[in-house]
């Protein structure tokens, strides 16, 4: 799950990582007197969508007066943002948050992010932060520092002091930064995150180290261990995935047009792959589970003909825990029940499967039925293409 800067920002504060003062987040449909300014200003207006580069796409801008702050709110609040990091997609903005504005001194980089490769987190930081950090990593790779982090130990003391050394963090600022690295690891420790992310992460023209941003990426498979994290909603999910998420159903929505329904997270994959593999695309991820019933398969093809872009459905069911024909009499009453208006072909493999393949024949359904996996994608993709 991601968060927004301003969540990620209510998480840095609770761990005692400095950040700017808020003074609201502005949502579509508040009321004029929704946003309270305290002090003389400059203030700091952000959308807050789930992108970087939203400075250069208008997304961060200064007000030096309350009035200001206020319509560069009431502007920001419905615009359609597109950056660099949206893939020419606009994302609208619901939310702004607008906090004091401050001098910066100095720009790093710092973040904590899982290096798969050594089986451990893994600090990634700079001396020179901001929004080029990308270019910055391609065009002058000596300057990225990393630090292998013991999940067990967090970060040791003197690894902290090394970072800082190696960044050139000036003598008064040594132990906050120290401090702030290893408040950044606990963070991304706790949360079972897999990216803890400060760009910038400032000297602020007082002096001070300020969280100038937060980005803060956590592990899904995680949310029951952080039911304050699992009750968020979730920014990037769309209104049907929300809806397969409250009924048990794992459902990622694609670009394709091959509605894809199995039970397995490793099958579904190897069916989204043999798709591409026969030319076609996936419209979907949807596992509806080793143990999946009528009305976890009646739910599945309803959310996934709520799409428009499906033109057919794939149903590769594997049955294993589940019988064949018991799949198969699931999918049967299913579809009577879900007016399904596209080809639906069906692949079954695994126990009882001649018996799950007879219902599915008898049924007097309109089905197309393939004996393996790679005859039922080329069925999907010339179905979809009729």
């Amino acid at each position: 799950m991601k968060l927004l800067e301003y969540e990620g920002k209510e998480i840095f504060g609770r761990y005692g990582i400095p950040v700017l003062r808020r003074h609201g987040i502005i949502r579509i449909g508040d009321g004029p007197d929704a946003l309270k300014l305290d002090g003389a200003g400059p203030w700091i207006v952000k959308a807050q969508v789930l992108a970087g580069g939203r400075g250069k796409a208008g997304g961060v801008k200064v007000a030096k007066t309350a009035a200001e702050a206020r319509e560069l709110t009431n502007k920001m609040l419905g615009m359609k943002m597109v950056t660099h990091q949206t893939q020419g997609k606009a994302l609208t903005v619901e939310e702004v948050l607008v906090e004091d504005a401050c001098a910066i001194a100095r720009e790093l980089y710092i973040s904590v992010v899982l290096d798969r490769k050594a089986a451990c987190p893994a600090i990634i930081a700079s001396a020179e932060g901001g929004v080029s950090i990308e270019e910055l990593a391609q065009s002058h790779p000596e300057k990225i520092l990393k630090v292998a982090v013991d999940p067990e130990a967090g970060l040791l003391d003197y690894q902290a002091r090394q970072l800082a050394f190696d960044l050139k963090i000036p003598q008064k600022n040594f132990c906050e930064f120290t401090q702030l690295a290893r408040q950044l690891v606990k963070v991304f420790l706790e949360l079972d995150a897999s990216l803890v992310e400060i760009n910038p992460l400032i000297i602020s023209g007082e002096g001070k180290l300020i969280a100038l941003d937060a980005k803060i990426v956590t592990d899904d498979n995680a949310l029951f261990r952080h039911k304050d994290q699992a009750a968020k909603p979730d920014h990037e999910a769309s209104e049907i995935e929300r809806e397969a998420r409250a009924i048990g159903i794992n459902y990622i929505g694609l670009d394709g047009d091959i509605g894809c329904m199995v039970n397995g997270a490793g099958l579904a994959m190897a069916t989204l792959d043999t798709v591409k593999m026969a030319g076609g695309d996936a419209a979907n991820f949807l596992d509806v589970g080793g143990g999946a019933n009528v009305e976890q398969v009646t739910r599945a093809f309803q959310i996934i003909l709520k799409d428009p872009k499906v033109k057919a459905v794939l149903v590769n069911i594997f049955g294993g825990i589940m019988k064949c024909d018991n799949i198969a009499a699931g999918i049967v009453e299913a579809s009577r029940k879900v007016k399904i208006h596209v080809p639906l072909i069906v692949r079954l493999e695994g126990t009882r499967v001649k018996e799950g393949r007879e219902i599915l024949a008898k049924s007097g359904i309109k089905i197309e039925q393939a004996d393996s996996l790679w005859e039922a994608a080329q069925k999907a993709v010339a179905a979809a293409k009729r």
